[in-house]
C-alpha cells in the first residue's frame, strides 16, 4: 500500500473470518480522505476497505481468495430476482439518506441482526462505543441509508463516497423481515444513488468464492473483480 494513503498503524493477524483454518493478515493505515475524494477513489481501486478511521487491505500468507469486487454503474442490468425484490420492498420501505448516526436504536438493530443472522452467538453483542468506532466515525465522506417500515427503523447501510466511486461498508437490518430482502434492496438503492450522483463504481468489498455468505455479490452483473492486481470483468 502506497504511503500516500496514510501511515501504517498496525498489522492485524487473526483467524480468517471467511475460510476455515486460514490466517488473515490485515495491514491497517491511519488515513484521512475527507478533503481528497479522488484519492479515496484511487485507494478503493487498489482494493482497500474502511473500518472506522482506518483503511486496510489483505496481505494473507499463501492465500488470495479475497477479491475486491465492484459494479460498473453505467453497465449494470437488473436481473429477475432484483426486480422481484424491488416490487415487494418498494411499496413498504421508505428510504432516507443522511449523515451516519450512532444511538441506542441502531445498536439494538445491529445486535439483533448479528445474532439473528447467525453472524455471532448470543453474548457476542457489541456496545455503543464499539458501534461508533466501527460505523460512526470515518476518514472519508460517508452516508447512512435508512430503511423504514412505516415509522419503524428496520435497516441501515453505511456507504463511503469518493469523487467517482462509492463503497458499501456495512448493512444491518431486522432479521425477522428476511422476506423483504432488505440486503439486496439496499444495494439496489445504493446503485440508484450512484446514478443520481454521477458515480462510476459501487464497491461491494470482498468476494470469496469459497464462502457461502459472499457468493451473492456475483449476482450483480456485469461486475469487476481485482485479481493479481488487475480488474477483470465478469459478464
Amino acid at each position: 500500500m502506497s504511503e500516500r494513503y496514510g501511515s501504517k498503524f498496525i498489522d492485524v493477524e487473526e483467524a480468517c473470518p471467511y475460510l476455515p483454518d486460514r490466517l488473515a493478515v490485515l495491514p491497517f493505515y491511519l488515513s484521512d480522505f475527507r478533503g481528497t475524494p479522488a484519492a479515496f477513489d484511487r485507494a478503493l481501486a487498489e482494493g482497500v476497505r474502511r473500518s472506522g478511521i482506518f483503511i486496510y487491505h489483505t496481505e494473507c500468507p499463501g492465500c488470495q481468495a479475497c477479491e475486491p469486487i465492484r459494479i460498473p454503474i453505467e453497465d449494470f442490468q437488473l436481473r429477475r430476482r432484483h426486480r422481484r425484490v424491488l416490487k415487494k420492498a418498494e411499496p413498504k420501505l421508505r428510504v432516507e439518506i443522511g449523515e451516519p448516526i450512532v444511538d441506542r436504536e441502531r445498536l439494538e438493530l445491529y445486535n439483533q441482526h448479528k445474532v439473528g443472522r447467525g453472524l455471532g452467538e448470543p453474548g457476542s453483542e457489541i456496545d455503543l462505543r464499539s458501534l461508533k468506532e466501527f460505523l460512526g466515525i470515518t476518514c472519508c465522506e460517508s452516508r447512512e441509508f435508512r430503511y423504514y417500515l412505516e415509522d419503524r427503523l428496520v435497516g441501515i447501510a453505511i456507504a463511503d463516497v469518493g469523487e467517482q466511486a462509492m463503497s458499501a461498508v456495512y448493512c444491518y437490518f431486522d432479521s425477522s423481515l428476511s422476506d423483504l430482502g432488505i440486503g439486496t434492496f439496499s444495494i439496489l438503492k445504493q446503485i440508484e444513488a450512484c446514478r443520481a450522483w454521477d458515480i462510476k463504481y459501487l464497491y461491494l468489498g470482498f468476494y470469496v468464492a469459497g464462502n457461502e455468505h459472499m457468493k451473492y455479490k456475483a449476482s450483480y452483473l456485469p461486475h469487476e473483480r481485482r485479481i493479481d492486481g488487475e480488474w477483470v470483468r465478469f459478464e
